[in-house]
């Protein structure tokens, strides 16, 4: 049996990589509503997956300027009236493309699993009464 501390050290390594796969389409889906600055964007994702994608902005930028690098954003400062300057981030349009790319591959991915899942598979050596 595999102790508690390592099973909860993969279920760990497991939550980050599936973040990590799923922050760019997040992204991408989350500027299609407006335009929005580093800032905003956390706080939104923190507050709309109920902490399940809580981040520093620090975790956040270099995946906003991969996404800028790739033309799949475009960044735009703002100066207001008051305050400081903010650079907020829109989608392109080969942005959108992209997001309709990552969602019909995410949606195969989850349907992949769900079959999996829900097939008995073949029985174990534990589990046969011989």
């Amino acid at each position: 049996m595999v102790p508690s501390y390592y099973w909860m050290k993969a279920m760990e390594d497991l939550e980050r990589q599936l973040k990590r796969g799923t922050l760019e389409m997040i992204l991408l889906h989350m500027l299609a509503e407006e335009p929005r600055y580093g800032y905003e964007l956390v706080s939104q994702l923190d507050e709309r997956t109920g902490g399940a994608f809580s981040m520093k902005e620090g975790t956040l930028y270099p995946v906003l300027y991969r996404l800028e690098d790739r033309g799949l954003i475009e960044a735009e400062w703002s100066q207001p009236q008051r305050g400081v300057p903010r650079k907020y981030y829109r989608r392109t349009d080969a942005g959108t493309r992209h997001l309709e790319e990552l969602r019909a591959q995410w949606s195969a991915f989850v349907d992949s699993v769900e079959r999996l899942l829900a097939s008995s598979g073949p029985a174990r050596a534990s589990d046969r009464s011989d």
